[in-house]
């Protein structure tokens, strides 16, 4: 099902919603058959379907699955068989997931009629951003977007990240000029794959069309926060440029050097003062407002392990709205926000039925709910022990959900993933029209997220592990550890807590602080390659960190959190706490800290033949 906007016809996008949110179950009826009929004769359907449709017999006969279970057939078309393993249409692309297997990204196919339906997807949420605000066609947005590398598989195809897939597309370079749509950064500078480069140019547009720039934004609220850091550590040299009228040398990017010189054009002296004078100010509290005065929202996506940089954002920000108007991913774009000026805690998404078949796997723990109460320092995430406790229940169809339980949201698309877990945990808040609206909960077993990192628990305890085994010579034994995402600073990073004891003795002063560093870099190099990624190429990430804590430091944790009201014989040790009542509990039995002094290898993973 491919639908058509027109991103400049308010009155027929917001019918269209109304049409498909009203006829859910219909729709999504609709688009099963349309999936299932397309691709009857593939490998993959063959096998459980035997050329048969019908949503009864897909939900028999089909089972839920997991990466690992498609993997070898999303493999295999990387190596170079058709498409038609598991889908009618012709593959053209595969994007690179955030989430890992086996330390690399996990790969997920597309068609070129996908981008289509992205596009339908960014077209729709423009009449609803117009319905709760005006004007946005009299000025441009200062969105800052960036792409990231890419591979070629040995069939082929293209291995890249969705958001670069759709920048480098026709959909997107190609697109018809939309007034409530206009960009300060020209595509040149968008698609310069100097990451550095990339940021300063975007930069200096946005800053040179101050006066017309009326909403600011990123995909996500840490590539925006690490811009405004940018620009804390620049500006002193974009306003040299804006003075000047040329770009600094060290822009080697021939088009996208270019393409800003225009935007550049005379040198503009007062503009540069103007400019210099808020950023020499005493403090940046406030200073989006003060550099870009007609904004009227900052477009981020807050929710989710986003949610942890609403307070900077809040600093920065002078009081404006933060706006997450999309929930997506790399397997498929599912929702859009309906309420967009809603506080980022009252964020709740409406899926359009026409994305994709949507099932959803009730989750339940303990007492039914996915985390616990609040205050229970180690609850806060599902880590892999408590996961084990979640009752995995019935699959149910989008229309018979219930409001304020817990799901898995499993998808089936057009292009070639059936019946998918995502991981995704949502929870249901309510319905608009007969459309069930979700607050995203958090990701299945994810403990530490900077960026787009995902760090699981037992990729967690394989990098620690790892490490300990430095110690061990030396005479030293780690008896605990936790974790938590520190997004004090930018860029954020990654905090371990350590309680370590002697073989013979409790004294840690004859520890060599040159061996935790190398602890630090040996945790580093044995995770993923998206955390890599982040900390060598993208800059997105800190050096992380161990703080040394006294012996019994985890004791007086375990306290804490029975006191919180854990059951103390149930009580595990958490991987991860947000808890900042638990945080200062360790913080403040911290008797040394060091930082990670190498930055962790990483380059493009390579798909081999096999």
């Amino acid at each position: 099902m491919l639908l058509s906007c027109d991103p400049q016809d308010n009155e027929a996008g917001l019918k269209l919603l109304e049409d498909l949110t009203t006829n859910a179950n219909k729709v999504q009826l609709e688009v099963l058959e349309e999936i299932l009929t397309q691709n009857a004769n593939t490998e993959y359907l063959m096998g459980y379907l035997h050329g048969h449709s019908g949503k009864e017999l897909f939900k028999k006969k089909v089972p839920v699955v997991n990466y690992e279970d498609i993997k070898p057939h999303i493999e295999r078309i990387a190596n170079g068989e058709p498409s038609r393993i598991i889908t009618a249409q012709p593959i053209t692309e595969l994007l690179t997931s955030s989430g890992t297997s086996g330390g690399q990204p996990k790969l997920m196919p597309s068609t070129a009629e996908e981008l289509d339906r992205k596009t339908f997807f960014y077209n729709i949420l423009i009449p609803v951003m117009n319905k709760y605000v005006d004007g946005l066609d009299k000025g441009k947005g200062m969105y800052l977007f960036f792409i990231k590398p890419e591979i070629s598989t040995p069939s082929g195809l293209m291995a890249r990240p969705v958001l670069t897939s759709y920048y480098k597309s026709i959909n997107f370079r190609n697109r018809p000029f939309n007034r409530f749509n206009v960009y300060t950064s020209p595509d040149e500078a968008i698609l310069c794959l100097d990451s550095k480069q990339s940021m300063y140019c975007q930069l200096l547009c946005g800053l040179v069309q101050r006066d017309e720039v009326l909403r600011v934004g990123a995909v996500f609220a840490s590539a925006f926060l690490r811009a405004i850091k940018f620009l804390e550590d620049h500006w002193r040299e974009l306003c040299s440029n804006i003075r000047t009228g040329c770009v600094s040398d060290w822009i080697t990017d021939t088009s996208c050097r270019n393409a800003v010189s225009s935007f550049l054009g005379k040198p503009q002296p007062d503009l540069a003062d103007l400019i210099e004078f808020e950023c020499n100010g005493q403090s940046w509290e406030g200073i989006i407002k003060k550099l870009w005065p007609k904004t009227k929202y900052i477009e981020v996506i807050v929710t989710g392990s986003m949610a942890q940089y609403i307070p900077t954002l809040e600093f920065y920000s002078g009081g404006l709205p933060l706006v997450s108007t999309m929930y997506a991913s790399s397997e498929c774009y599912y929702g859009i926000n309906l309420e967009p000026l809603s506080k980022p805690s009252d964020v709740s998404y409406t899926l359009l039925p026409n994305m994709a078949f949507f099932e959803f796997l009730a989750v339940q723990k303990d007492n039914g709910e996915v985390t616990q109460q609040r205050g229970h320092c180690n609850g806060d995430c599902i880590t892999k022990d408590q996961e084990e406790r979640v009752e995995e229940l019935e699959v149910v169809d989008l229309a018979d959900v219930k409001i304020s339980h817990y799901y898995e949201l499993v998808v089936t698309t057009y292009t070639g993933l059936y019946r998918y877990r995502t991981g995704d945990i949502l929870m249901v808040t309510g319905f608009y029209n007969n459309a069930p609206q979700f607050r995203f909960v958090q990701r299945r077993n994810v403990v530490l997220s900077i960026d787009t990192d995902k760090t699981n628990e037992e990729d967690l305890l394989k990098a620690v592990t790892k490490a300990n085994l430095l110690l061990e010579p030396h005479g030293f034994l780690l008896t605990e550890y936790t974790s938590y995402a520190d997004t004090s600073s930018i860029p954020g990073h990654y905090v371990l807590f350590w309680e370590l004891k002697r073989r013979n003795s409790n004294d840690l002063s004859e520890l060599d602080p040159t061996i935790m560093e190398e602890c630090c870099s040996t945790v580093e190099e044995s995770l993923d390659s998206v955390y890599r990624r982040c900390r060598r190429r993208d800059n997105s990430i800190g050096p992380l960190e161990i703080r040394m804590v006294k012996p019994g430091s985890f004791d007086a944790l375990m306290d804490f959190c029975v006191s919180q009201g854990s059951s103390v014989n149930q009580y595990k040790t958490p991987r991860c706490i947000k808890s900042k009542e638990a945080i200062k509990v360790l913080d403040s039995r911290v008797v040394g800290k060091v930082f990670s002094k190498k930055v962790p290898f990483w380059e493009p993973f390579r798909k081999e033949t096999k």
